[in-house]
């Protein structure tokens, strides 16, 4: 399978979702079959090819860029197609082609309102289209372009297909659609951190002569960016992949547009949309700008353990159940940047293992959110009591998946957490130690509020008898489609958690390899 290994394999795994959506442009809009059909066949198509990708890699290998290619794209700026996968990214882009196929499968039969499945389903394609390109991505330019590519698919996901009720702004008399709100803020905040990291990729091709990631790699680790220049570059990619992540104080669009978008819309989101950040750290600004990292780590980390502390207690103010998974992921993604922050091998894997458990886990929550909400036709919590009594096996789905989201010792959630807190007390030579064993003591004390507050959602939604209000309601528990697309989360959320070697194997040898090279 040479042809594979060329570049050919990666590239159907990020196009075939676009030939999808392409396909199902042709399709008339009350065939709705059809166009199911034709999304989850060009979506399984990609996740195939992914998981091809995974058993053609090279684990003895996995700190080189494996399975891609080099073509010449855009000569006049001197961008190439430049694609290839390490055993960072090989996780990523097999955990994005999976979320986007249960995604499809789960909306099979649970579709929003306005009832437009063929619309709904282009977007979820160009999405993986986005996210896996990010992922294989190794020039800038065409790292840019697929960055960006998700924006408008989720803006329009959250504007039309999001939540209908209506708030009122603060200093305005009139209300506006959650939604609208929701869709505007999740845009601008995106677009103003993209805006910087454009700059600090156009800064680099100017000093560094090329868009090649491996390249400026190279350059940076031999010193070629140093100064106001490597500060003010830096700063500039923070910006842009900070509100990505989001890290505190750039997360407030996350809560609005989780709580107003439908439920794959926050799956997609929660599982590989905020991921695209600290990939980006990951990939760009630590390799291709060590000196920097180095000396932004100690705020990084700062920021971090405010995101955990913060992220927890606001959790712990929330009545929507929604709202409060998606407070959660503030929590969970500072003790990712915490990782990152620590310049370890053992703190940046434990990012790599975080991105992956959060995506499976939250991304688990929020379909149990959604399916709850379709059932109760509402989220907030006081009301949802006795939910274990109602459907037993959705409610003990709950209970497993806030579980493993809380941390417990033999679920994926663990190992992000406890590596993140472990790389903390041993950061890179040269960096406070100090100021890292206290984010880890903080991290630590985050840990004890995460399990408070996912504890005290089990307890108001799970447990106890049942209100008044659904006396005479009769409820129907997980359906098929339900459970097609939750059954290998859960087995993916217990296989992790017993053998994390799964995704740390390959991203240890790959983030050794980076840190070698950088420091």
């Amino acid at each position: 399978m040479e042809w594979f290994d060329n570049g050919w394999g990666l590239s159907l795994v990020v196009f075939l979702p676009l030939v999808g959506a392409l396909a199902l442009l042709a399709v008339p809009k009350d065939e709705e079959d059809t166009a199911k059909w034709v999304a989850l066949l060009t979506a399984s198509a990609s996740l195939f090819f992914a998981i091809v990708a995974a058993f053609r890699f090279d684990y003895g290998d996995a700190g080189t860029f494996q399975l891609g290619t080099v073509k010449e794209w855009i000569p006049a700026i001197g961008s190439n197609f430049e694609i290839g996968i390490d055993g960072i990214s090989l996780p990523l882009l097999v955990l994005s082609t999976a979320i986007v196929v249960l995604s499809i499968v789960y909306s099979w039969d649970h579709w929003p309102e306005p009832h437009n499945p063929k619309g709904f389903l282009i977007l979820i394609l160009f999405l993986a289209t986005g996210m896996a390109g990010t992922f294989v991505a190794l020039d800038l330019v065409l790292f840019f372009v697929m960055f960006e590519l998700v924006l408008l698919p989720m803006y329009f996901m959250i504007g039309i297909w999001g939540d209908k009720t209506k708030m009122k702004l603060p200093g305005f008399n009139h209300e506006v659609e959650t939604r609208l709100y929701a869709s505007i803020k999740f845009f601008l905040f995106t677009l103003f951190g993209s805006a910087f990291m454009l700059l600090g990729f156009l800064a680099l091709n100017f000093r560094g002569g090329t868009f090649s990631i491996p390249e400026l790699t190279a350059l940076g680790a031999n010193g070629a960016f140093t100064g106001t220049f490597a500060f003010l570059v830096f700063g500039a990619l923070f910006l842009g992949f900070a509100v990505k992540v989001p890290m505190w104080p750039f997360h407030t669009w996350l809560p609005d547009a989780h709580t107003a978008a439908p439920t794959v819309g926050s799956v997609l989101l929660a599982a590989i949309l905020l991921k695209l950040g600290s990939y980006g750290f990951i990939r760009i600004s630590i390799p291709i700008l060590p000196n920097e990292a180095r000396d932004w780590a100690p705020a990084i980390a700062i920021l971090a353990v405010i995101a955990i502390i913060y992220g927890s207690l606001a959790c712990l103010a929330q009545k929507d159940m929604k709202r409060l998974i998606a407070f959660s992921s503030v929590g969970h993604m500072g003790f990712v940047m915490l990782g990152i922050a620590t310049l370890t091998p053992v703190g940046i894997t434990a990012a790599v293992i975080g991105m992956v458990a959060h995506g499976v886990i939250t991304g688990m929550l929020f379909f149990l959110a959604g399916s709850m909400q379709h059932r109760y036709h509402t989220r907030e919590m006081a009301r949802l009591g006795g939910n274990l009594k109602l459907m037993p096996v959705l409610g003990g789905i709950f209970g497993f998946t806030a579980m493993a989201s809380l941390g417990l010792p033999g679920l994926a959630g663990f190992w992000g957490e406890f590596m993140a807190l472990l790389g903390s007390y041993e950061p890179l030579a040269g960096l406070s130690l100090g100021v890292f064993r206290t984010a880890m003591v903080v991290g630590a004390i985050g840990t004890v509020l995460t399990a408070g507050y996912l504890l005290w959602m089990l307890q108001r939604v799970n447990l106890g008898e049942p209100s008044e209000e659904w006396a005479n309601h009769e409820f129907h528990d997980a359906d098929r489609f339900e459970l097609v697309a939750w059954v290998p989360m859960l087995v993916s959320i217990l296989a992790i958690g017993i053998y994390p070697k799964i995704i740390t194997g390959p991203a240890n040898d790959a983030v050794k390899a980076m840190i070698e090279t950088a420091f």
